[in-house]
């Protein structure tokens, strides 16, 4: 075999090699993309699950306001009647509403996620 021969596959070894090492860098940089989308997909979920749970979380905390207020009425302060509009447990039956339609919305907006 002469020098120019040995060349020439020398030369073509190295642009295979170099294409292969392009080929396999644009896959990798695909693969990263596509990984940090699905990380950021994953803590965008785990963020609305927080953020469901603290809401259910005030949920039971106005309940228990609205158990205390109740009381407090029947008990305490010996009102005959109580209804909805009283006006502190309309107040809280109000916030309470606000609150579970937050949270439906949020729950939505999760199954949207977890369903796309």
């Amino acid at each position: 075999m002469n020098f120019e021969k040995v060349k020439k596959i020398a030369s073509k070894a190295g642009e295979k090699a170099q294409d292969w090492s392009e080929k396999g860098l644009q896959a990798s940089k695909e693969w990263v993309n596509k990984a940090g989308a699905r990380a950021q997909d994953l803590g965008e979920k785990g963020v609305l699950v927080i953020e469901i749970k603290q809401l259910k979380g005030q949920t039971l905390k106005l309940i228990d306001s609205l158990g205390f207020e109740v009381y407090e009425a029947l008990v305490t302060q010996q009102v005959a009647h109580i209804t909805r509009d009283t006006p502190k447990i309309k107040e809280i039956l109000g916030e309470i509403n606000s609150i579970q339609n937050l949270i439906a919305q949020k729950e939505t907006e999760l199954q949207n996620r977890k369903d796309g």
